[in-house]
């Protein structure tokens, strides 16, 4: 019988341990994480749009690395006419969530084969952290990141 107890005792204080390590503490911070957020929606649905940057947003401010890669139809979200123009409903305006994800250093990549199918050249996104990018950077992104996004 006290070989059951001291196994049992000895069970219980392994899960007590795991489950106070497992917890963010001063001592024992919350994992910092990279973040690949992978959009699609581009200005006809802004509130998905204005989301995808709200979270990449989120993510940043919570400490963690973010990077946004634009495909398809988000292809154009980083022209400054989108970017003053798309508002989500509820998930608010493009341009402002664009500003913070640069400030606190966020990095855009933006699909090659997007962006010329709509007319989109480098100049559309000079002066701004991003880039033309295929899809082997995407997959690249995806394979390093813990976790991934996609709007």
């Amino acid at each position: 019988m006290n070989h059951k107890r001291s196994l049992f005792t000895l069970l219980l204080t392994l899960m007590v341990c795991a489950t106070l390590y497992a917890q963010p503490s001063a001592t024992n911070p919350a994992k910092k994480m990279t973040f690949l957020i992978h959009v699609t929606c581009g200005p006809e649905n802004p509130t998905k749009a204005a989301l995808a940057f709200l979270v990449a947003k989120t993510a940043l401010d919570e400490g963690h690395t973010v990077s946004l890669f634009l495909a398809g139809d988000a292809a154009p979200l980083l022209k400054d006419a989108e970017l003053d123009k798309v508002v989500g409903v509820g998930t608010g305006k493009l341009r402002e969530h664009y500003e913070a994800i640069v400030k606190a250093g966020g990095r855009f990549y933006v699909s090659g084969m997007s962006a010329k199918a709509r007319g989109m050249t480098e100049a559309d996104i000079a002066g701004k952290p991003a880039e033309l990018a295929m899809p082997t950077k995407l997959v690249n992104l995806a394979t390093a990141s813990d976790r991934m996004f996609t709007y």
